[in-house]
């Protein structure tokens, strides 16, 4: 069954995994799921983020997460911004949050992603697990 799926992943922490995340999320499209993305897969968002205000971000990705079915995060990169997402996913409206990290590119995931019980945290030593893998967590 498509889900609607919330991506988070990091924008001001740095943009070096933007190909990584544009693969997650063709592969979530490939597999017939809605992706809500914003400017996490944009090539042309830097690191100084999306040219709208602050507030007007802030609703729209609110409404978005809302609007998920699940919140799917690649959290390698440390950001506020995706912690953020997922503890509102979690704790404001009940959403399943799956976070992805690769284990050789970070020391560990943060223990406050890896230490709650109700979010799935998925390690990959290739570049990205199935999206049938992600969803079945759900």
């Amino acid at each position: 069954m498509p889900l609607t799926i919330y991506f988070a992943g990091a924008i001001s922490g740095g943009r070096g995994d933007v190909a990584h995340y544009r693969e997650i999320i063709a592969a979530l499209e490939h597999d017939g799921h809605r992706v809500l993305a914003g400017a996490v897969a944009a090539e042309n968002v830097g690191a100084d983020g999306e040219r709208l205000e602050s507030a007007a971000i802030f609703d729209r990705d609110i409404r978005w997460i809302a609007d998920a079915d699940v919140l799917v995060a690649e959290v390698s990169m440390p950001s506020t911004g995706v912690g953020y997402e997922v503890a509102t996913a979690r704790y404001r409206f009940g959403i399943p949050v799956i976070c992805l990290y690769r284990a050789a590119y970070t020391k560990r995931c943060t223990a406050m992603v890896s230490g709650d019980p109700k979010t799935p945290t998925e390690a990959s030593t290739s570049a990205m697990p199935p999206s049938t893998a992600i969803i079945a967590a759900t």
